[in-house]
């Protein structure tokens, strides 16, 4: 067996043993670009010899995905196949596990009109949102993991030869991922106690809201009163604990809908659906965002804010060292799985039900009433830089320093 694909056989067991961990008898669901055949046939081994009942793959290929955007009329983009979702939801009713694999070229849609691009993912975020509510409340287990493309390679390292590019780009996955380790399940055990440290210091606090200062950002983020700090590990209602992202290197919690004062600017590029989103500021009053500019992808970000009320809120906020395994890389990877583990982010959209005391059992009212935003979208983008500040402050006003020069500050 090869070098590379003793490293793709660890990579499907971290994917099957700790991403979703899967149980005997369960089924798992792998969505995944054709690109990512020999990882899904590794997977797909790991997880029958782990139990797995079935396992079912849903392959997409990103030149049937162009071509419908280049030729489909446009009321295609209107519309979601409602089997699909129902598909989805009745999977995830019978526990099923999900894994998805990203690696899609980030200028791919560069030339579609970003009104079709909208409102496709319009429409599916609204089919889908029966099945998202299983994954934003932890009901069930789920994962992401990377693997190359072709023009996501390319547009990594553009001075590379497309295969150097593609070697290049998994050996950054690999490293990212610990599976250059002796034990890459072991040493992701050990990785995730790390994260807990923080997340138990976090909630130990109850802070009222953080304060983030960096060059182009003055934010101040108020927290719900009974917000908890989750890290790269979660647990679903079976308590079966998963990580939801591979690699993973963030502490995370819900935004006050409405707790949300100043400007904060973009340290990375953001891929939204095969358009970048670059060098983009976001003014927010009263939680919600109320100036924004954008060097590149402006349209785009412009029809992001207007998917729907609740797109213009934040959800999500995410604290990451700048001193990480994937920040010291040096890569940019215009993937954001990758890139929001290397820097401080927070997310426009529907916050985690999971992120407040008794989150997971509440209706949609309920988490609105609590103070989390709801929303058919959930997009991270990147806020962090070594200049970040932030700063903890409490009911009282008193403050601490929680990040200092883009690193823990305790």
């Amino acid at each position: 067996m090869s070098s590379f694909q003793e490293k793709i056989e660890k990579y499907a067991e971290l994917a099957v043993k700790v991403g979703v961990n899967i149980q005997p008898g369960q089924t798992l669901v792998v969505r995944t670009p054709l690109t990512a055949v020999e990882l899904v046939r590794a997977v797909a081994k790991k997880a029958y010899q782990a139990g797995a009942k079935h396992v079912h793959v849903d392959w997409s290929d990103e030149a049937l995905i162009k071509t419908k955007y280049e030729l489909a009329p446009d009321d295609a983009f209107h519309e979601y196949p409602e089997w699909i979702a129902k598909g989805y939801e009745e999977l995830a009713a019978n526990g099923a596990a999900f894994l998805s694999i990203t690696g899609s070229d980030p200028d791919l849609l560069k030339d579609v009109d970003p009104e079709r691009v909208a409102n496709a993912n319009k429409a599916s975020g609204k089919a889908m949102e029966g099945f998202r509510s299983y994954i934003t409340s932890d009901k069930i287990s789920w994962s992401i993991v990377g693997v190359p493309s072709e023009g996501w390679a390319k547009k990594v390292f553009p001075d590379a030869t497309t295969e150097e590019a593609v070697n290049k780009l998994w050996d950054a996955i690999f490293a990212a991922t610990r599976i250059n380790e002796a034990d890459p399940v072991e040493a992701w055990q050990t990785h995730l106690a790390t994260l807990d440290e923080k997340m138990h210091a976090l909630n130990d606090k109850h802070y009222h809201a953080l304060h983030y200062m960096a060059e182009g950002t003055d934010l101040v983020i108020e927290l719900p009163e009974t917000h908890i700090w989750v890290s790269g590990g979660s647990v679903n209602k079976e308590g079966i604990p998963f990580v939801a992202n591979m690699p993973t290197e963030e502490v995370f919690t819900s935004a006050k809908k409405t707790g949300v004062n100043g400007t904060v600017s973009s340290t990375k590029p953001l891929n939204y659906g095969g358009t970048l989103i670059n060098n983009f500021s976001l003014t927010f009053k009263d939680g919600k965002v109320i100036d924004f500019k954008a060097e590149e992808g402006y349209e785009t970000l412009k029809r992001l804010l207007d998917t729907d009320e609740g797109a213009r809120y934040i959800g999500e906020v995410a604290l990451v060292p700048h001193r990480s395994p994937i920040s010291d890389t040096n890569i940019i990877f215009y993937n954001t799985l990758f890139d929001e583990n290397a820097s401080n982010h927070l997310a426009l959209g529907s916050a985690y039900a999971f992120c407040i005391e008794g989150g997971k059992e509440m209706s949609k009212e309920e988490l609105e009433k609590s103070g989390l935003n709801t929303s058919l979208t959930h997009v991270d983008f990147m806020i962090g830089e070594a200049d970040m500040n932030i700063d903890g402050v409490y009911e009282d006003g008193k403050r601490e320093p929680i990040f200092r020069n883009g690193n823990w500050a305790f």
